[in-house]
């Protein structure tokens, strides 16, 4: 059966009432904690973990991919109504849509940035559909030295781009690499760096270490840098329907377009994730506008394009990490704890061993996709609404359910010493600039790197050579040292544009305040 066939075969699945259910739930938390601020998809993610193991498969991951989508739904009005975005691809949003919020243009902003979402998210989601089939029959024919190249490309990419170090992104992934040593051995049957504590013979759950970062840790790096005082929220015309005019919409489709073309083909491949498709977008937005004044100071189509760009980046993400196991993003390391955690592993084998998971999956995120667009549109008096809960009270609440989840993994005190300590890293990771997705990435698939070794050298009897010399390996490593020199020299760019922005943009800010 083809693509398309199975596709409905997802559908059936995903329309159902149980499951439609779900979808909603997962892109209503979803939206309701991406306005957070410093409360993202991931965190969210990883706080739900333990809580959704009562859920068959299905329902989790559809639930998880509803708050994934959400998540990058949600940021934007934070962005726009706050100039507070809630992660770094969220930076170009709040450049020229506070600005148009402030010129009492945020319902036209909050609008293409939705509409623009949708049309980037089902278009990537087609993307997804094509493309996933073909890469996961190609990668069934790999063999360990090939997977284990894959693994390195996943270490060297996410160790290097995420984060603003390069040196502290490879620290990061090498503790994770040591937290993936803990435990037994299954080989040898040794035990390794359990410091003669039962507790850690079977090793250090990663839901654990999930929760710890992304919950306990960015709760507390957040906590700590609160601000007392009021949060003045730009207010946002009623009237939805009559948001965008009919300039708006003819400045805004082909950015729409474009954000998906930038998006989604860097989304699929290590280079940097949303960052730098939304700085890519803005860039080509603002080099190909006859309006380029209006830059810096509340353009639509400075909204327009990186968000469908953000978007687009978050369906590819999707790609690698079904077809290949790999995750690029820190909320995709850890919807694949997810999958794990229901004995699921992605990879080649899915489309094959659980096809009606995947294409449920894939089917509930055009489902997604069409319930965000009802739930933002119109309800955006009631996100704005969020953005009014007392800081104190929402991040003990998170701590709260993170100390709850953990408990319940085993109902042992020592998972709950585990949480806080994993959390009080987490905090100083955070606090000295050190990224934590590297970390989990590390941990997650430092085993899976340790296994394929293992056999590609039982089966040339110890010859090295063979993890470098097969075809595709040889390949891999030389599209890898492509892949970092061309996402480096971006990185380079994006920072030299950022600082050439803040400088035009300050002037214009400027005046305005003189006036």
């Amino acid at each position: 059966m083809d693509s398309w066939g199975l596709l409905l075969d997802g559908f059936a699945t995903a329309l159902q009432p149980e499951y439609l259910l779900w979808a909603f739930i997962g892109v209503f938390i979803g939206t309701a904690v991406g306005v957070l601020p410093g409360v993202g998809p991931a965190m969210t993610v990883a706080l739900l973990l333990p809580l959704t193991y009562t859920l068959d498969a299905t329902a989790a991951m559809i639930t998880f991919a509803g708050i994934y989508y959400g998540g990058m739904y949600g940021g934007s009005t934070t962005s726009i109504l706050l100039n507070t975005p809630g992660e770094s691809a969220s930076i170009v949003t709040a450049i020229e849509g506070n600005r148009m919020a402030k010129l009492g243009r945020g319902a036209a902003a909050l609008a293409t940035a939705a509409i623009g979402s949708f049309v980037a998210g089902t278009i990537a989601t087609v993307g997804l559909t094509l493309l996933a089939p073909v890469l996961a029959q190609f990668a069934v024919s790999l063999g360990p030295a090939d997977k284990f190249a894959l693994i390195v490309i996943a270490f060297i990419t996410v160790g290097a781009l995420m984060g603003k170090s390069v040196s502290r992104g490879l620290v990061s992934l090498a503790v994770g690499l040591f937290l993936g040593m803990v435990g037994t051995d299954v080989l040898s049957g040794q035990q390794r760096f359990t410091l003669g504590l039962p507790e850690l013979g079977d090793g250090i759950n990663v839901v654990l270490v999930a929760v710890g970062l992304f919950a306990v840790g960015e709760t507390l790096y957040v906590a700590s840098r609160l601000r007392h005082g009021g949060i003045d929220v730009i207010p946002v015309t009623k009237g939805w329907r009559n948001w965008m005019t009919r300039d708006d919409w003819k400045r805004s489709w082909r950015p729409w377009l474009r954000g998906t073309a930038i998006g989604f083909p860097i989304g699929t491949i290590p280079a940097g994730g949303a960052d730098v498709a939304t700085f890519l977008s803005y860039a080509t937005e603002r080099k190909l506008s006859k309006r380029k004044g209006e830059f810096g100071r509340g353009a639509i189509e400075g909204v327009a394009g990186p968000e469908a760009a953000n978007n687009a980046a978050a369906a590819g993400v999707l790609v690698p990490l079904l077809t290949l196991g790999l995750p690029t993003t820190a909320t995709a390391a850890i919807i694949l704890v997810a999958l794990q955690s229901y004995g699921i592993q992605p990879g080649p084998q899915l489309f094959t061993n659980q096809p009606a998971l995947v294409w449920a999956l894939v089917a509930s995120l055009y489902v997604g996709n069409l319930l965000l667009i009802v739930l933002n549109l119109p309800l955006v008096g009631m996100w704005v609404k969020l953005l009014q809960i007392p800081r104190p009270y929402l991040y003990a609440g998170i701590l709260m359910f993170a100390a709850f989840g953990a408990y319940a993994l085993n109902f042992l005190i020592s998972d709950i010493v585990i949480l806080v300590i994993i959390g009080l890293l987490g905090y100083f990771m955070r606090r000295y600039g050190y990224p934590v997705a590297p970390l989990v990435v590390g941990m997650i698939l430092g085993p899976m790197g340790e296994a394929f070794m293992r056999q590609a050298l039982q089966l040339s009897q110890g010859d090295l050579s063979t993890l470098v010399l097969q075809p595709f390996a040889a390949t891999a490593y030389a599209f890898l040292a492509v892949l970092v020199v061309g996402a480096l020299w971006l990185r380079r760019r994006q920072a030299r544009y950022e600082k050439h922005l803040t400088e035009s943009i300050s002037v214009p800010m400027l005046a305005d305040q003189e006036i």
